[in-house]
């Protein structure tokens, strides 16, 4: 059996040299940024913009020695449906070692070669509290405001970074967010701009006065890794204990804010633009929106993979009429972009087999993701004098999800870092829906809309007298 061509880095890896400094190594960032540059760096442009590599948690360390092994390259797997491609992506060239202190990346950084640092430390890892604010409750952010010159934290190291170089004369590099939040670069100078001001508000006038924060959005469906993964990995002759899978679909949009510099990411498909926040919104609203419309009766049902839920015709019903009816027409326009083609785009991209993305996977974390992704379309729906039937039940099936069995009577194992406080929540839920609506760190005021709370209660009491899938029989009836 002939083992099928993987493709290898063109360029010559010993003579880049770095120009970001990047912290969280996930599989998103290595199927994302680290492609486009390598992609950048085949044309033969942008070789002083290699990554470093650098984690601030203990368990980032495994990532580290097993990226380190392999001279730092990375496998990353395309799951065309055409046929799998592989590729060795080079454009990381050092990975700091994981310490306590963070003593080696604050050093990394404060060096003037670096103009980009840039985060992927997922959506929940951003230290907020309900309203949106800096968390300065967190024992983490307390520590690091504590002990600024040795923090733990990555917004506590890009401060004493940062504060390094406005003490050395060196100009400050961009921070740059490629986490899937609204306004992630705004959220990003708040947070590193309120640690500051806890211990050293001139500090805090400085970075709010001279750094940038771009906002961008980012797009790529990555599975976590497994023994699938690593298996197919094995088919290509690499035996890669941390592959990277992901879909063929890519896309990245930035503000153009790099006062310090950055590489030509326009010759290889980034878009700049300053309409980032109307791409966000898009991306947010018709696609993480149309995960969490699919994942809870998907998860309710006993169905283990996304692809398999597009396969479920219910679910692809109700999809397809919260998508037209209740989503896409309160999305605000986006420059060249036929939002009913993007929705066409995404439900091809959710029906891929050989992603293999897991319903667990987009359950996950909904704390944090319902507020951003299913929430504020309630609300504008709301303020476009709609009545967002759909976008409720959607959110009565993560309540009804989140009580810890499927309609089957199947444990659901714990899947947000709240699980334990929203399973009690939600079981109190099935006599009394006020207790789920009064969580206003999700849905603010909207339980003291009376109608939404009506229309709440109403859904969550059908799913459990009749279960998710004659609940979405109804709904895509009406």
């Amino acid at each position: 059996m002939t083992t099928p061509a993987i493709s290898l880095p063109s360029y010559d890896r010993s003579a880049l040299t770095p120009g970001i400094v990047h912290i969280g190594l996930g599989n998103f960032h290595r199927a994302h940024q680290a492609v486009y540059l390598d992609d950048l760096f085949a044309r033969g442009e942008g070789h002083d913009w290699a990554i470093i590599g650098a984690g601030v948690r203990p368990t980032d360390a495994r990532m580290r020695e097993a990226l380190k092994a392999q001279d730092y390259l990375s496998t990353v797997i395309e799951l065309d449906p055409s046929g799998k491609r592989a590729r060795r992506v080079g454009a990381m060239i050092d990975f700091l070692p994981i310490e306590a202190g963070n003593a080696a990346l604050i050093a990394a950084m404060s060096k003037p070669e670096i103009r980009i640092v840039s985060l992927t430390v997922t959506e929940g890892g951003y230290f907020l509290d309900p309203a949106g604010r800096l968390d300065t409750a967190n024992a983490e952010i307390a520590a690091d405001a504590a002990t600024p010159t040795a923090p733990e934290t990555a917004f506590g190291t890009i401060l004493a970074a940062l504060n390094a170089r406005r003490r050395n004369g060196s100009p400050p590099f961009t921070v740059m967010s490629c986490d899937n939040l609204p306004g992630n670069g705004d959220v990003t100078r708040q947070v590193v701009v309120g640690l500051a001001r806890l211990f050293d508000a001139g500090l805090a006038e400085w970075v709010a006065a001279n750094v940038a924060f771009p906002n961008g959005m980012v797009d790529r469906i990555t599975p976590a890794t497994g023994e699938r993964e690593r298996a197919m990995a094995a088919e290509f002759g690499l035996g890669d204990p941390v592959p990277v899978t992901c879909e063929p679909f890519r896309q990245w949009v930035l503000e153009d804010r790099f006062p310090a510099g950055r590489p030509a990411l326009e010759k290889v498909g980034v878009i700049f633009t300053e309409h980032v926040h109307a791409y966000e919104t898009m991306k947010i609203r018709i696609l993480n929106g149309g995960h969490a419309i699919i994942a809870y009766p998907a998860g309710l049902m006993d169905i283990d993979y996304v692809h398999e839920a597009m396969e479920e015709p219910l679910i692809t019903a109700f999809l397809d009429k919260l998508e037209r009816e209740e989503i896409i027409p309160i999305v605000p326009p986006v420059p060249d972009t036929d939002l009913g083609d993007y929705y066409a785009v995404i439900r091809e991209r959710f029906s891929n087999p050989e992603v293999a993305d897991t319903v667990r996977r987009l359950c996950l974390d909904g704390s944090n993701r319902q507020p951003k992704f299913i929430v504020p379309s309630i609300r504008d729906n709301r303020a476009a004098g709609r009545f967002p039937k759909g976008l409720i039940l959607a959110s009565a099936l993560w309540c009804r999800y989140c009580a810890g069995t499927t309609d089957s009577g199947a444990v659901i194992a714990p899947n947000d870092p709240s699980w334990d406080e929203l399973t009690a929540r939600a079981r109190q839920a099935r006599t009394d829906p006020a207790v789920w609506l009064a969580m206003r760190e999700v849905y603010g005021d909207l339980a003291a809309d009376d109608e939404v709370a009506a229309a709440f209660a109403a859904a969550l009491d059908a799913l459990w007298t009749n279960g998710a899938r004659a609940v979405l029989a109804d709904y895509v009836r009406s």
